[in-house]
């Protein structure tokens, strides 16, 4: 839930600072693509820091390497931080981080099947994280 509280508060941040001088981000477009950076600073975060662990026992048992996974899906989410704002990839980058979120979808299942924690704290039921989820792949995609 963190990383959509960051996207929305980030996006509105944004936008006021482009209301107050700052060019780069003077319309909605480009205030997404940076509020999509902090969300996937922040999940990328959560990979290296003491959530680790709790990403680590979502991965669903059928793939090899749980801590593979979440190193490898870290690093994607810094390139895609980074690609989306390229203009010449950032729409490739936003199609390929789509579908990254669909193929990172079973942990979620996972996660909230199981009642599994992360950071202590209970992750929401499946409903909502699929509603997240599907917002979070629309928005990436209009950042692109």
């Amino acid at each position: 839930m963190a990383t959509f509280y960051v996207l929305v508060l980030s996006f509105f941040g944004f936008l006021g600072i482009g209301k107050m001088g700052l060019s780069y981000f003077d319309n909605w477009h480009t205030s997404l693509q940076g509020s999509i950076t902090a969300m996937l600073l922040i999940a990328f975060s959560a990979r290296f820091g003491e959530r680790k662990n709790d990403l680590i026992r979502m991965v669903p048992s059928i793939f090899p390497r749980p801590d593979l996974i979440v190193f490898i899906t870290g690093i994607l989410e810094i390139a895609a931080a980074i690609g989306i704002h390229i203009p010449s990839i950032s729409r490739l980058v936003s199609i390929c981080l789509a579908i990254l979120l669909i193929a990172m979808f079973p942990a979620n299942i996972k996660a909230a099947k199981e009642k599994l924690k992360i950071a202590g704290k209970q992750v929401p039921a499946l409903w909502p994280r699929t509603m997240i989820q599907i917002i979070f792949i629309i928005l990436v995609l209009l950042a692109g």
